[in-house]
């Protein structure tokens, strides 16, 4: 019967640091920017088979916003059919 080592996962080194002696945080400001960038940041995930039709943001928003066109105009017909 032979053994076989099983190899174990390297585990970092937990005096590494990764912060480097040059930077400089002395004037930095805690959540600074968090606000601004919880305000303006979705992230959206596509399916592989949509990137190829939507390759980048803009492919994108624009066919949501025709979208949105569409069902705002149909949403529009049937509030005027309702109250004729």
């Amino acid at each position: 019967m032979t053994t076989k080592k099983r190899k174990t996962e390297e585990k970092p080194d937990p005096d590494w640091d990764s912060l480097q002696p040059e930077y400089d945080f002395s004037k930095a400001i805690r959540g600074e920017t968090a606000a601004r960038y919880a305000e303006g940041t979705n992230v959206i995930v596509l399916d592989p088979e949509l990137r190829e039709v939507f390759p980048d943001s803009q492919s994108v928003n624009e066919a949501l916003r025709e979208l949105a066109a569409i069902a705002k105009r149909t949403s529009a017909r049937r509030r005027a059919k309702r109250s004729a």
